[in-house]
């Protein structure tokens, strides 16, 4: 087998020039895949600190910490002449539009077209592996991409995750359209394309503890303790610059809230209390947990009451979803997403045109899967069991 030739590294993206540059010669291409880096792992408010760019010839990665401003980008993404590529494109879309407000008009995602083709390893590494025959390093998947210098091997890992995506991209297009499937992936491409974000910045909820007490059946006391445990976390987190499950993990607020500890050398055993955070923290711990054991008890808060008429209907969808993706041998969510049964079990529509209403219901899955959905919503109605 003829051995390939090494891929040149990618042109790093550092000063307001040379990015205008490249964009002024992206902006020629038809196609350009792209990624991003963030330090999610490593603080507490996460950003983004790379951006990769491959066009079918060039690899570049545009470093957003060097730059004054990367607004230039936002016209390669918006430009619907441009087709853009991304692999597992939410999380991206996400950060981008979070911190640069970012908008995508002609998406394609190589994971989404994965799974509409019923394909389980989903992974870039996978999926490279598969279509391409190219092992593909993912070792630095947990790398620090806010610290400077990073080493080479960081910058190449990052290249790759961008390299191949344009190729990527031809074979699942030429999949999809064997299978009939384009239409559905472009549909669930648009939808992709118009996510929200749900807030803007990091956001806290206070009240979050709950779901970390309940599952651990904490009693009263000990969800007061919890309470100002996960409070302290919080605090100790955003001063440290960490992420909060770098402070402490779920399970070791838990045990001490359980344990309710009076002095240091009951700390010893806790879960996840390695020595370096003992010495930093341990006397907040205590405090913590001192000022749970003297707080006022608090009540449960009443749980998300759900009417029973709008449960059974989405267990009848949820039942209808599940047989109709077995049968195509793909994940439920490729059907339908959860988000858009809730939408359908809350507005219990009855016609085609009631449908036109539902979020994650466009054309091409109205016309699918609409009819079947109003059969599903009207047996319910009238107390009709499915058949099998």
């Amino acid at each position: 087998m003829p051995q390939r030739p090494p891929i040149p590294l990618a042109t790093y993206i550092d000063h307001p020039r040379q990015l205008a540059r490249m964009v002024d010669s992206l902006c020629r291409e038809p196609l350009l895949a792209f990624d991003t880096e963030s330090n999610s792992l490593h603080a507490y408010t996460e950003r983004v600190c790379l951006i990769q760019i491959s066009s079918r010839t060039t690899d570049y990665i545009v470093d957003p910490l060097a730059l004054p401003d990367v607004t230039l980008l936002g016209d390669l993404l918006a430009d619907p002449r441009i087709e853009t590529v991304f692999h597992a494109s939410e999380y991206d879309l996400m950060c981008l539009k979070r911190d640069y407000h970012f908008e995508v008009t002609s998406l394609f995602d190589t994971m989404v077209a994965a799974r509409i083709c019923g394909i389980r390893q989903i992974g870039l590494q996978n999926l490279v592996q598969s279509y391409l025959s190219i092992d593909l390093d993912k070792s630095h998947q947990r790398d620090n991409w806010g610290k400077r210098p990073l080493p080479a091997a960081c910058l190449r890992y990052a290249q790759f995750d961008t390299h191949y995506l344009p190729d990527l991209r031809d074979l699942l297009l030429a999949e999809l359209e064997a299978r009939g499937h384009l239409e559905e992936a472009r549909e669930t491409f648009d939808d992709l394309s118009r996510l929200t974000l749900p807030h803007e910045g990091r956001r806290f909820d206070p009240d979050g503890y709950w779901r970390i007490g309940i599952p651990a059946r904490l009693n009263q006391r000990q969800m007061a303790i919890l309470r100002e445990l996960y409070l302290t976390r919080e605090k100790l987190a955003e001063y440290a610059n960490l992420p909060p499950v770098n402070v402490a993990q779920n399970r070791t607020l838990v045990e001490l809230a359980q344990r309710a500890p009076a002095h240091r050398e009951a700390l010893g055993g806790i879960y996840g209390l390695s020595p370096k955070g003992m010495r930093r923290w341990a006397d907040d711990w205590l405090a913590a947990v001192q000022r749970g054991i003297g707080a006022d008890l608090r009540t449960q808060p009443p749980p998300e009451i759900i009417p029973v008429d709008i449960a059974d209907r989405y267990n009848a969808l949820h039942a209808w979803r599940k047989k109709r993706a077995e049968g195509r041998g793909v994940d439920s969510d490729v059907i339908i997403t959860k988000q858009t049964l809730w939408s359908l079990a809350h507005k219990a529509p009855s016609t085609l045109e009631d449908l036109d209403n539902i979020e994650g219901l466009g054309p091409w899955r109205t016309q699918q899967y609409g009819a079947e959905i109003l059969e599903v919503l009207a047996n319910q109605e009238h107390g009709v069991l499915p058949n099998g």
